[in-house]
This record gives C-alpha cells, sequence and structure tokens, in this order.
C-alpha cells in the first residue's frame, strides 16, 4: 500500500507577485510611513548640523556688527585664549558620550600648573620632562575618578566633585596660597608651549586644541573604542551583554579627560608665567567645558554625541564673549547669555530625542 510521504507544511501569503513587481505595495509619497521618516530625517539634521548652521550666522553677524572682528589678529586672539577650554571640553565629551560627569577638570587643570612651575624651579625639567609629568598626573586623576564610579559605586558627578576638592586642598597646601613665579633664566623656556608660536604663525594653544580634537574624533568616529563608548553611555547593560567591559570604557573616558585637563593646564601655567592654586576661570572651567558639549550637541544622559560639535561649541561661546568685548555690552551678562544657551540646547536635544523615540 502507497503511503503519503510527509511533507512540510509551509504558510502561504496571498500576494499578488505581478503588483510586488510593479512596486505598488510601496508606501506612497503621501503615506503617514513617508511623513514620520521625513520628520525623522529634519528633526536628526537640525540635531547633527543646527549648531554649525547658527554658528555661521553668528559669524557673519559679526562680521558685519563688530568692529575689527573680522581680521587674523583678533580671531587668532580668540582660539588663543580659548584653547585651553577647547582642549578640556575635547576630553569631557568622551567622558558625557560614555554616560558619565567630570567635574574635577578645573582642579585637574590647575594642580598641572603648579606641578610644572614646580619642576621648573627645583629641577629645571625640560619642556618635554614638564609634558610628560603633567600627563601622568592627569593619568592618576583619570584612574583615581575611574576606581570611585566603577568600584566604589559612587556617581560620576559625586566622585568626581569630591576629587576636586581634595585636588584643591593638595593645590593650596603646596603653594600656600600664593603664586609659584618662574626665575627669568628659566621663563622662556617656561612659557614657549603657552606663548610660542608655530612656523606657521600660529599660536602653540592653538595648535595643540587643534591636534587634540583630530586624535579625539578620529577616535570617536572611526575606531571600535568609539563606538564602545557611544554603546557604554547609550545603554550599558545592553553593552555589557554584548560582551563589551563597560567599566573598563568608563575608565579610558575619564583617564581622558583627566589628560587633557592636565595638558590644557601645563599650557595655562605656561601662557601666565606661573603656576597659581586658583587660576582664573579654575572654578567655572568644568561648567565652561560641559557648556560647550552640551550647546555642540551631546546628550547629557550619553551615547549621543559629535566631537566636531563639541569644537562648533567652544567657538560659539569664544565668538559671543568676543563679541561682548567688541561690542562693549557688559560682561556681566554673559553667564546670563551662557546659561539661556544650555537651556535651549539641553531643551532641544531633549525634544528631538523623546520625539525621535516616539515615533519609532
Amino acid at each position: 500500500m502507497a503511503t503519503e510521504q510527509p511533507h512540510a507544511v509551509l504558510p502561504t501569503l496571498d500576494v499578488d507577485t505581478a503588483r510586488v513587481g510593479a512596486g505598488t505595495d510601496a508606501p506612497s509619497p503621501g503615506s503617514d510611513f513617508v511623513r514620520h521618516t521625513n520628520k525623522r530625517d529634519t528633526r536628526k539634521l537640525i540635531r547633527d548640523y543646527g549648531i554649525l548652521g547658527i554658528f555661521v550666522v553668528l559669524f557673519a553677524v559679526l562680521s558685519f556688527a563688530a568692529p575689527n572682528f573680522l581680521t587674523a589678529q583678533n580671531l587668532l586672539n580668540v582660539l588663543n585664549s580659548n584653547a585651553y577650554i577647547g582642549i578640556v571640553a575635547c576630553g569631557t565629551t568622551l567622558v558625557m558620550i560614555g554616560g558619565n560627569f567630570d567635574l574635577s577638570v578645573g582642579t585637574t587643570y590647575a594642580l598641572a600648573g603648579i606641578l610644572g612651575a614646580w619642576l621648573t624651579v627645583n629641577i629645571g625639567s625640560p619642556i618635554a620632562g614638564l609634558i610628560v609629568a603633567v600627563l601622568v598626573v592627569g593619568v592618576g586623576i583619570g584612574l583615581t575618578n575611574a576606581v570611585l564610579v566603577n568600584v566604589v559605586r559612587i556617581h560620576s558627578f559625586l566622585a568626581t566633585l569630591a576629587t576636586s576638592l581634595v585636588l584643591s586642598g593638595i593645590a593650596l597646601a603646596i603653594t600656600d596660597g600664593f603664586q609659584i613665579s618662574i626665575p627669568a633664566d628659566k621663563e622662556a623656556a617656561f612659557t614657549w608651549i603657552g606663548q610660542g608660536a608655530s612656523l606657521f604663525g600660529i599660536p602653540n594653544p592653538v595648535t595643540v586644541f587643534v591636534v587634540v580634537a583630530a586624535v579625539l574624533a578620529f577616535v570617536l568616529a572611526r575606531t571600535r573604542f568609539g563606538r564602545y563608548i557611544y554603546a557604554a553611555g547609550g545603554n550599558p547593560e545592553a553593552a555589557r551583554l554584548s560582551g563589551i567591559r563597560v567599566g573598563w570604557i568608563i575608565t579610558a573616558t575619564l583617564v581622558v579627560g583627566g589628560l587633557c585637563a592636565a595638558l590644557a593646564g601645563i599650557i595655562g601655567a605656561s601662557l601666565a608665567g606661573a603656576g597659581q592654586a586658583n587660576p582664573g576661570g579654575t572654578q567655572s572651567l568644568p561648567l565652561d567645558a560641559i557648556a560647550a558639549v552640551v550647546i555642540g550637541g551631546t546628550s547629557i544622559k550619553g551615547g549621543e554625541g559629535a566631537l566636531w560639535r563639541t569644537v562648533i561649541g567652544v567657538l560659539f561661546i569664544a565668538l559671543i564673549n568676543n563679541a561682548f568685548n567688541l561690542i562693549g555690552v557688559d560682561s556681566a551678562y554673559l553667564p546670563t547669555t551662557t546659561g539661556l544657551l544650555i537651556i535651549v540646547a539641553v531643551a532641544a536635544n531633549s525634544f528631538i530625542v523623546d520625539r525621535r523615540s516616539a515615533k519609532a
């Protein structure tokens, strides 16, 4: 007796192949799908390039409204006087994309300058030795913050705030509240990195800022480590399940933040020609860096951001400050203006992200 061979039962689809081939099942240009997609694309475009458009408009307005703004000397001065903030902001970008904060960058900046001045006065260390020494300090501070966050399980905001207070006390203890002045015979070597210029006439701090920004931008955009930073900041648990060692990523970003702050510190001390426990702007430096990063569109929740937008954020704030000076607006209004810009930037970013999530 013939038996019927078993066979798999496949689901059947009621599809008109002719219609599929003709593309009639694709969404029409007026469909909800296309409208939502276009809205998402528009919001992404605004998020990614909105700050660049605003910066271009501001630059154009100042070119006509502010006397002496559009001169090579003024623009170089703007870059040079804000290069240290830019370097710190670059490191802060990696920390924030990784989902953390670093409030110790201000006192790291001060302590690095003090160490550089002390080494110059007491040991006469060459400039290469100074840079190595301050970078070691930055690494040590970054590792300390990482231990507090990863091992002790203190939130990065509180951990780095505590570290900042400790470092501030150490800086005051070393200097007794006085600046460390550089002897005349060693002043030229110490001030070279802050006051010198490259072969093309570009101030050294600006050159260092450009190099740091370019390297970290490449790391974020083109390397596996950069992708891991985004993953760890966007969804730490999912990143762990994917095999990413989130703790090591946090450690690496905090070390980079410390390195950048220390490098900026030796440049700042070199520019001033002395090491100071409380150099101008030290207390506000973490907030200035965070302001530039946030205005550049990096999310305070982590997982989103771009280094080039941080650079635009730094330049945006620098141009506003420069405009206040050139036009003669009272500088007392500058903090208010910066605060309003942060509110607008954070609100815009939250709106774009929340709308995108709702439509996903």
